[in-house]
C-alpha cells in the first residue's frame, strides 16, 4: 500500500510541480503501518517531510529515525506545504478545513478523504490537485490478489507501479472534461466495469 502511495504522490509531484520530490514539503497525518513506510520512500527521494500522530510513541520513533519535523495532531492539515498527504483518518476535507488548507496536492493512503464528492469540485475551484485516494491506495489489494504459494514480487510491484501511470490518466481525463480527479476516476472506473460485466454476460451467453 505505502508503495503504491508513492507512487502516487511521485505521480501528483509531476502533473503539478513539473518535478521530482527533492525539496518537496510534504505534511504527512499518520504514521501507523502505511504512513511510516510512505515516510521512508520520501525521505529517500529527498523530500522534506513534517509529520504527525495521536500516537506520540509513533512520533518519536519516525522523528528519531529520519530527523524530521512533527508537529500536533491538529495543525497538521493546515502546515504551508507543496503535499498534503492524510495516512490516518478519512473525511479530512470537508466544510471546516477545506478553507484553511495551504497545500498544492492532496494524496495519501487515507480511504474516503472527501466529505463528499463535492468538496474534490471544490478542491479543484482552488487549484488544489486532488489524488483519488482508491487509486494510489490500492497496493495493498493488488498484492492481496496476488499472494499465494506462486507468489511473484516482481511481477506485483510493476503492478503497483502502474499506479503512477493511472493516475496520470485520470488527471489527463479530468482536464480534458474539466472535472475534479475524483470524479474522473469514479468515471473511468464505472466505464471499466461495464467493459468487464459486456464482456462476462458475453461470455456467459457463449456458454
Amino acid at each position: 500500500t505505502a508503495y503504491g502511495v508513492y507512487m502516487g504522490i511521485k505521480a501528483a509531484c509531476e502533473k503539478k510541480l513539473k518535478k521530482n520530490l527533492r525539496g518537496v514539503k510534504v505534511a504527512l497525518q499518520g504514521l501507523g503501518h502505511v504512513g511510516s513506510y510512505v515516510v521512508e520512500h520520501l525521505i529517500n527521494d529527498g523530500a522534506v517531510v513534517t509529520v504527525t500522530d495521536i500516537n506520540p510513541d509513533n512520533v518519536a520513533r519516525i522523528v528519531e529515525k529520519y530527523q524530521v519535523q512533527a508537529v500536533a495532531p491538529t495543525e497538521i492539515l493546515y502546515q504551508e506545504c507543496d503535499i498534503l498527504s492524510p495516512c490516518a483518518l478519512g473525511g479530512i476535507v470537508n466544510d471546516r478545513t477545506i478553507d484553511k488548507l495551504k497545500c498544492k496536492i492532496i494524496a495519501g493512503a487515507a480511504n474516503n478523504q472527501l466529505a463528499e464528492a463535492r468538496h474534490g469540485d471544490e478542491l479543484l475551484k482552488r487549484g488544489i490537485l486532488y489524488a483519488p485516494d482508491y487509486l494510489i491506495n490500492a497496493g495493498g489489494i493488488i498484492n492481496v490478489t496476488f499472494e499465494g504459494p506462486n507468489y511473484d514480487k516482481t511481477k506485483v510491484t510493476k503492478l503497483v507501479e502502474g499506479i503512477y501511470d493511472t493516475l496520470m490518466e485520470v488527471l489527463a481525463y479530468a482536464e480534458q472534461h474539466n472535472i475534479s480527479s475524483n470524479r474522473a476516476s469514479d468515471a473511468i472506473a464505472e466505464s471499466r466495469f461495464l467493459n468487464l460485466d459486456h464482456k462476462w454476460g458475453t461470455n456467459r451467453l457463449r456458454a
